[in-house]
């Protein structure tokens, strides 16, 4: 019995303790033809997030459409992937991602730039915590299939941290500018 308790209280203490954000980005309003008439159901696309790096989409389809957005975020909360940001406030690299007819592209952007995106990659933005980052999307402009390629995109996202353990070398080898290894170089070429 104490078992079950204590399982329970941590069940309760996961789902409140990270509070997430979450934005609507699509309902759609679906009919079935029956024998006598039309039966209406809606389906909600959602995003959600922490705001601090973790983000995360679902769908929920229901008769009613509160039904549906909550199913929807409860997918969402349990499908959440973390993004590596830079400083917590825009993307370490320019990327681009892919799904389906959709395609998107992301740049970092300097302090103060805002958020440069349309419709649902906004929504994914903002759920994550970006501040400043231009994005554009080439080819779908279904937000199912936008959302998607934004989150396959986020997740080749690399922060130099992860660049230098898979390469086993330091950060600073990483960061390291390209001029400044070639200046010194020169200078003893011409000695």
């Amino acid at each position: 019995m104490a078992e079950r308790d204590n399982r329970r209280s941590r069940r309760d203490d996961r789902d409140e303790t990270p509070e997430f954000a979450d934005r609507l980005v699509a309902i759609n309003r679906v009919s079935k033809t029956v024998k006598g008439g039309k039966r209406f159901g809606f389906a909600a696309l959602v995003v959600v997030g922490d705001q601090r790096g973790r983000v995360g989409f679902g769908k929920g389809k229901a008769k009613e459409v509160p039904e549906a957005i909550r199913k929807a975020t409860e997918s969402a909360k349990r499908n959440m992937m973390r993004v590596p940001l830079r400083d917590g406030r825009t993307l370490h690299h320019d990327i681009e991602g892919r799904h389906g007819a959709g395609k998107v592209v992301m740049r970092t952007a300097p302090a103060g730039t805002g958020i440069i995106a349309g419709g649902p990659m906004r929504a994914v933005f903002e759920m994550l915590g970006v501040q400043d980052v231009v994005a554009k999307s080439i080819g779908s402009q279904n937000p199912y299939n936008m959302i998607r390629a934004t989150l396959d995109a986020l997740g080749k996202e690399a922060s130099p941290r992860q660049v230098a353990a898979r390469r086993g070398k330091k950060v600073a080898d990483i960061l390291k500018k390209p001029e400044a290894a070639e200046a010194p170089a020169a200078e003893a070429a011409e000695a």
